[in-house]
């Protein structure tokens, strides 16, 4: 899924403070950035064609939505051989005469003429591009065999990149507000940071507009059906990596009768608080760096010495000296220590890009964070011109505070941030305080978090990994149990997520499920 020579396309995103909470949730699936090639979807006949929407389709949906699941699509060459259109859909669902926004979708079309329909595809986040996904590595990602049989759709949900996008800050109003470092231990940095993340959150509100109050989760989901009906498909098949388990079993509840083949790797547990999704992470985290320095002490190009504990403490040593005394990269740009974490953490979503880890760390033990500063940048979508090229922190925010009520009060923060130190010793601050990004949001949470009610018939395919740091393996079972009609493959390895870069067992199992209508037999472990 992704070359060793460059790191996954993963953010662990922030909005606001210096990292402290910004790293929990932060589940956008690996882009791969060294397949870009752009590769054939459709006969050259694309540009400007119409889709007939499909009437029986349209005429199953509810009076007041009728309208947006009987739009026409009409799909123009775009992104050299691709194909794209917009989705009309309802800003506010509760009044779908009101408002409405348009969702961006990218195809890559089968050149079959026995095509099984579409599979729509999200990467995670909240705030991963869909569009980009199926662009960028979806030759990689996705095998021929899925290929060949499906057209595969891109999307962005809404509040994304390109789809009512949440627009907040400047480029260079983007780096101030990574730079700025803030003591949250002290009375005086919270008030700070809170100051700070409230300015944003009004900058978030009078660039975007209205939509900033509807791109929840449920709001996404319905967009989905949305987009099923007017692709003419009966059913929705579905590939959601991560945070797209989330939309894709959210899905499910809302719409069973609805469900085709849907895939859900990288699985989050819709039952769990944002606090307790928090420290799952942070756990896992750790065991993920565990994992990391016993691997490269067997390498002698690995910077770090001694026994793992010993190797683990020699992280943790650069990380406070970095958290006292901020160093300067070649650029001449002062990285402090969340932008250092930040960068640190990112090759753990896939330990093909460990060797990557490897060097930067190498060149921060000797002075130099210039690396660590290009994995950071490459997390937050930072071009090296200084531009950005996605809106995925702004979006990852609005759509968390509105997913999730979250613990604001100092005191109660204040002692997250204790147990998530014992749970994880490196990392466990910056995964602390994740309610100041949401304490003076002008939108409240419309969601609770409970487990997922699944009654339709068909079986969805739940994929763990072992290893995962972002997405604990404990989370897939548990959202396979959720579900009922569900089966669980579990791949032991590492990194974040399982099809398109594990192995064989997990590829045909699920290629075999996607197209050949197979059920891998549940509990299996690969």
């Amino acid at each position: 899924m992704t070359s060793p020579s460059r790191p996954a396309k993963n953010r662990p995103v922030a909005v606001g403070v210096r990292g402290a909470g910004a790293l929990a949730l932060g589940l956008v699936m690996a882009l791969v950035l060294s397949s870009c090639s752009l590769f054939g979807s459709g006969d050259g006949s694309a540009k400007g064609a119409q889709g007939t929407a499909d009437q029986s389709i349209a005429a199953a949906a509810p009076d007041e939505l009728r309208s947006f699941y009987s739009q026409q699509l009409t799909w123009s060459r775009c992104e050299g051989d691709f194909q794209c259109a917009k989705v009309k859909v309802p800003l506010d669902y509760s009044k779908p005469d009101g408002d409405s926004i348009e969702i961006a979708a990218l195809k890559l079309a089968t050149k079959s003429s026995n095509k099984k329909g579409s599979l729509l595809v999200n990467p995670g986040g909240p705030g991963g591009s869909g569009y980009d996904f199926v662009r960028d590595a979806g030759s990689t990602n996705i095998s021929e065999k899925v290929r060949a049989n499906y057209d595969v759709v891109g999307f962005d949900p809404r509040g994304v990149k390109r789809s009512a996008p949440v627009t907040c800050l400047t480029d260079q109003e983007r780096d101030a507000s990574r730079a700025k470092i803030y003591n949250l231990d002290t009375d005086a940095g919270m008030a700070e940071a809170l100051a700070d993340n409230k300015a944003i959150a009004a900058k978030c509100v009078e660039k975007t507009g209205p939509v900033l109050g509807h791109i929840d989760t449920v709001s996404a989901a319905k967009d989905l059906d949305i987009l099923r009906g007017v692709l003419n498909d009966s059913k929705l098949n579905y590939l959601g990596y991560s945070y797209g388990t989330f939309l894709g079993s959210t899905y499910a509840s809302l719409f069973p009768d609805n469900v085709g083949r849907m895939v859900l790797d990288g699985a989050m547990d819709p039952s769990l608080s944002y606090e307790e999704l928090t420290s799952g992470q942070a756990k896992a985290f750790e065991k993920a760096i565990r994992a990391y320095v016993t691997h490269c002490l067997d390498d002698s190009a690995c910077p770090l010495s001694g026994t793992p504990d010993d190797a683990v403490g020699q992280i943790q040593d650069i990380i406070k000296a970095v958290e006292a005394d901020p160093r300067s990269a070649k650029d001449g740009r002062v990285v402090n220590a969340s932008m250092f974490v930040s960068g640190f953490i990112l090759p753990f979503y896939n330990d093909d890009n460990w060797p990557v880890l490897t060097q930067a760390l190498d060149s921060a033990m000797k002075g130099d964070v210039t690396p660590m500063l290009r994995l950071a940048d490459f997390g937050a979508d930072r071009e090296t011109n200084g531009s950005y090229s996605s809106n995925s922190t702004f979006a990852f925010n609005a759509i968390n505070c509105l997913d999730y009520p979250m613990s604001t009060d100092t005191a109660t923060m204040r002692a997250e941030e204790q147990q998530l130190r014992e749970l994880s010793p490196t990392l466990g601050y910056y995964f602390a305080y994740g309610g100041t990004n949401c304490k003076d949001w002008p939108y409240k949470n419309v969601r609770t978090p409970a487990p997922v009610e699944y009654k339709g018939s068909t079986d969805i395919v739940v994929v763990g990994t072992t290893g995962d740091p972002a997405t604990p393996v404990e989370w897939a079972s548990a959202l396979r149990k959720q579900l009922g009609t569900a089966s669980l493959l579990t791949w032991k390895g590492e990194g974040h997520t399982a099809y398109g870069r594990s192995n064989d067992c997990i590829g045909n199992a699920v290629d075999g499920y996607l197209v050949d209508g197979r059920t891998p037999a549940d509990n299996t472990v690969c």
